[in-house]
């Protein structure tokens, strides 16, 4: 039943007819009185002066712009208030305070397209509610926080735009016992006319992530590393025009990241962590002047060269990666140059020593090292041909397969996601790739335009799957794995001045604050903080 008609039921108890004459001029010339209700049509403004035992208030075609707080403070005793046809457009915080008898509140076709999160706060007996007929497109969130009486909730005939601005109102409809009337949603197009109740809360999309600049570290920078020590996260960076190794650690007082040590490696392209024990490793691959392994010489991190790798096979490293084999770490590290090859270095005694050659003559660009179907594989990309996929058998790396439809791809990165292995190819021109392991090969899923990419990097933050597709002549690309799809949806775009050439991401988490790092070519790092938006909000 409308507000009106709920409004004739209860007039008769409003003094069954008894006539009540207000004093002179307590009586708006736009409203008529009776002893305990009150009807104004087309008044200017609130009127202000009412009988004490006031009990119901019909306010119909007034020329009142908004509703502010405490406009009903001198009507205390009110059980129903009713707004029909009334021009108004805003309803403000409060506007209701004071009517904490109020059991029906009818505010029908009006001009209504916002209403104040707190605009019916106090209202602890209000039992019906009326919305219906305005112009409202959505309603905030936590309105009917503190309404635990409703019984009936009445919002059909508004306009509503069905997005993650109205998920907590679906949330609190399968909430509550109140009948409530929703009508259909206005928009978007693909949900239009579809009614409210219908809608299933678990199909709203409405958590965003967005990345915020928050630092730069000096001097431009090849990889970036992170390894966990004393159960403190760090940071190290390869910095090849800078001759160096950086390691990074918060700086509470500061917070901030600063340096903690630096290793000397002019034409540094991979720096390597292994943290075995109470001990710290780091596998420093240069392109000239022969790849070292630095080992900490004390307890306060201080890091001394340890040993010469591999001097006679490692002419022209373009990555190094760390893997488990047989229970011991090694290290591959991925060869360029026309007379060099792949190696594999594994722990003998003090040091690394190399265990076996692979694919020479490639001119390796990157090594990734994974696990398909309970084993250690190891897949290289090079310049010559698609990527290898080896896999560990009887103590040495075999070839096991190739991924077709993958020309010149400079670099691959895996990530896992509901139980299946994903791959990302890097290409530097043309369409860098997402491909999912089936079980004996690698699949194409999706297809990515790269403009200049040396990096298509998976990250996993807290709650959420990225990948990053970098750029050298135009925006980078921000992406995130939609789990229904098994895709990667577009994010945010991240560019000059700031980020210039980025050759490679990590995520760290430090002190609540989630970060990521971005070792740039031809600029400085850059360390971004990322942001969890409720769109919902």
């Amino acid at each position: 039943m409308g507000g009106v008609g709920i409004l004739l039921l209860l007039l008769p108890l409003a003094g069954a007819g008894v006539a009540w004459r207000p004093p002179k001029g307590k009586c708006s010339l736009f409203c008529s009185c009776s002893k305990d209700s009150v009807l104004c049509e087309g008044s200017p403004d609130l009127p202000d002066v009412f009988p004490p035992t006031l009990l119901s208030l019909s306010l119909v075609r007034t020329r009142v712009t908004q509703l502010k707080a405490g406009s009903f403070l001198r009507t205390p005793s009110l059980h129903l208030l009713l707004f029909t046809s009334n021009s108004f457009s805003v309803i403000e915080d409060d506007a209701f305070a004071g009517l904490s008898h109020l059991q029906y509140l009818f505010i029908e076709d009006n001009e209504i397209g916002s209403i104040s999160k707190n605009a019916l706060r106090g209202l602890r007996s209000l039992t019906h509610l009326s919305l219906a007929n305005n112009h409202l497109e959505t309603l905030p969130r936590f309105l009917f926080r503190g309404l635990e009486t409703l019984t009936h909730v009445d919002l059909r005939g508004n306009p509503f735009q069905c997005d993650c601005r109205m998920l907590w109102l679906l949330r609190w409809m399968s909430s509550v016992n109140a009948s409530v009337g929703t009508g259909a949603c206005a928009g978007p197009a693909a949900l239009a006319h579809l009614q409210l109740r219908h809608l299933d809360p678990k199909t709203f999309k409405c958590r965003a992530i967005e990345l915020s600049w928050f630092q730069t570290v000096g001097e431009s920078a090849l990889g970036v590393e992170l390894f966990s020590y004393q159960g403190e996260p760090h940071i190290v960076l390869a910095q090849p025009f800078a001759g160096r190794c950086l390691i990074l650690a918060w700086d509470y007082s500061l917070q901030s990241f600063q340096a903690k040590e630096e290793l000397s490696a002019p034409s540094v392209v991979s720096c390597k962590p292994l943290v075995l024990g109470l001990r710290l490793f780091v596998l420093a691959a240069r392109l000239w002047g022969g790849s070292q392994l630095w080992a900490q010489a004390s307890p306060d991190l201080r890091l001394a060269p340890m040993q010469a790798l591999a001097p006679r096979r490692l002419l022209r490293p373009n990555d190094a990666e760390l893997l488990w084999l047989d229970g011991q770490p090694c290290f591959v590290v991925a060869d360029a140059s026309k007379a060099g090859s792949t190696t594999l270095l594994c722990r003998d005694g003090p040091g690394f020593y190399p265990r076996q050659s692979l694919h020479a003559w490639h001119r390796d660009t990157d090594a990734e090292a994974l696990e398909l179907d309970g084993r250690p594989h190891l897949l290289l990309a090079s310049v010559s041909q698609r990527p290898v996929l080896f896999h560990w058998s009887g103590g040495r790396f075999e070839r096991r397969t190739d991924i077709p439809e993958a020309e010149d791809v400079y670099a691959t990165r895996h990530f896992q996601a509901g139980g299946d292995v994903f791959l990302c190819l890097t290409r530097y021109i043309g369409d860098s790739m997402l491909m999912r392991w089936d079980g004996s090969m690698f699949r194409l899923l999706q297809q990515l335009p790269s403009r200049g990419a040396h990096v298509f990097q998976p990250v996993l933050t807290a709650r959420d799957q990225l990948a990053i597709l970098g750029s050298d002549f135009a925006f980078s690309h921000v992406f995130r794995l939609e789990p229904d799809k098994r895709l990667l949806e577009p994010l945010q775009e991240l560019g000059p001045p700031a980020l210039v050439a980025p050759r490679a991401f990590a995520h760290v988490t430090m002190a609540g604050k989630h970060f990521l790092f971005a070792a740039c070519f031809k600029g400085p790092t850059q360390i971004y903080r990322i942001h969890e938006l409720d769109l919902s909000a």
